[in-house]
């Protein structure tokens, strides 16, 4: 783990998605966090330690999904697909496949396994998968202005993690998708899906993989700001919030998907494009269900 200071900085963003914003001011006590994103190994002890089953590994009941084909009721998760050309943008379902036996030991599915990428970060993990690991380890999940404010790294109101420039100098600097999405990546940073955690450069505080690589868990409840428990403490507009700790179950849902509860994920992840989800930045912000797992979505832990 690294210690990150506490301070207080400006969080969220007005260029990108109206989620992230509106920009306040925020104070963030000093504490510990894991330098990079939880790995396969390290899931794994955690596993073996507890005999913990993830919900990718536990068949869905029909009964809690109303007009669920029945067929579709075995263990399994949402794996990234390439497309085999161009497509429009405005439906997800093109490049994410629900596949029988994708859990974190086989990210890919059957035939697949973690065991060949151990120090990639675990993925097909659930908010409750996360928590009960973070719990195991004497630790717990990051609120969401503590990962903001670790992945800024001291460096106050830039675009990214390490600057206003995605790739200063034509450096690559995190793990995203080069080219266009979803269909034709160039690979210039090496890699198509997860990366060893820490092949690209830490930020000041030695900590790595905040930004792009897997998205990672919160433990805030989704919500727009100024729903949040942390907004209710604010004494007048231009008072700063003390340590925000996200909002409120009931409110928590996707207005897309209305009654799903949503934890928060930060970081972007492997799949953030310049065409596509420029959520490779520290106010970048995004909800996710409980009860869905993914091959793009991780976590790390604080103390």
């Amino acid at each position: 783990m690294r210690a990150v200071p506490g301070g207080t900085f400006t969080m969220g963003s007005l260029a990108f998605y109206p989620e992230e914003g509106p920009l306040r001011r925020v104070k963030v006590a000093p504490f510990l966090m894991d330098a990079g994103p939880v790995t396969n190994a390290q899931f794994a002890m955690f596993v073996a330690a507890t005999g913990h089953v993830t919900h990718a590994e536990i068949a869905p009941d029909p009964a809690a999904y109303p007009g669920m084909d029945p067929a579709l009721a075995v263990p399994g998760s949402l794996v990234f697909t390439p497309t085999p050309g161009p497509v429009a943008l405005d439906d997800a379902r093109q490049w994410w496949a629900w596949v029988p036996g994708a859990c974190w030991r086989a990210p890919l599915g059957p035939g697949s396994s973690a065991a060949d990428l151990p120090d990639h970060p675990v993925v097909h993990v659930t908010h409750g998968d996360a928590a009960a690991y973070a719990r195991w380890a004497g630790k717990r999940l990051p609120t969401e202005a503590e990962f903001e404010w670790a992945a800024r790294g001291g460096l106050e109101g830039a675009e990214y993690a390490w600057g206003d420039e995605l790739a200063p100098g034509g450096r690559l600097m995190a793990n995203t998708w080069q080219g266009a999405f979803p269909h034709a990546n160039s690979l210039a940073d090496g890699w198509l899906r997860t990366s060893p955690a820490g092949s690209f450069p830490a930020n000041p505080y030695g900590l790595y993989d905040l930004i792009g690589n897997v998205w990672e868990l919160c433990e805030d409840w989704w919500s727009l700001p100024g729903e949040g428990q942390g907004e209710r403490r604010r004494k007048a507009p231009c008072c700063t919030i003390d340590n925000p700790r996200g909002g409120f179950r009931a409110r928590s849902h996707d207005p897309a998907e209305p009654g799903v509860p949503r934890k928060v994920i930060k970081g972007g992840s492997h799949l953030c494009a310049p065409s596509y989800c420029q959520r490779y930045r520290p106010a970048a912000r995004h909800p996710q269900a409980l009860d869905s797992s993914t091959s793009h979505v991780g976590f790390r832990c604080v103390l």
